[in-house]
């Protein structure tokens, strides 16, 4: 569903079931704004995170990146934050809300 919203209004989307496939499109093709779940199986989207910020900042390690996820508490957004995501934005999505942020962090307003 995420994914045909932003290919509904213009977006590149590309697509990863794990963590480590995730790190594997990262370097060396950064995204332009990385969108991981936070409870994904086997590793999770704090520990994605932490690897993608070991990388070079031409590699991707400065990625603008959001935190989705069904953690909607206000001590989760601070986790995600404290984490290093640019955005925490809870399930279920808000469509343009969630559109309106990822082109921010991507600097299409």
């Amino acid at each position: 569903m995420i994914a045909t919203l932003l290919r509904s209004n213009g977006a590149t989307v590309t697509e990863s079931g794990t963590a480590a496939d995730a790190l594997r499109m990262i370097d060396p093709a950064p995204p332009d704004v990385l969108i991981s779940d936070i409870g994904m199986p086997g590793e999770d989207g704090y520990s994605l995170l932490k690897r993608v910020r070991a990388l070079p900042p031409d590699r991707g390690g400065h990625v603008p990146a959001i935190a989705l996820t069904a953690y909607a508490r206000a001590e989760d957004r601070v986790r995600a934050v404290l984490a290093g995501f640019q955005a925490h934005i809870p399930k279920p999505v808000e469509p343009a809300e969630f559109v309106e942020v990822i082109a921010h962090l991507a600097g299409r307003e």
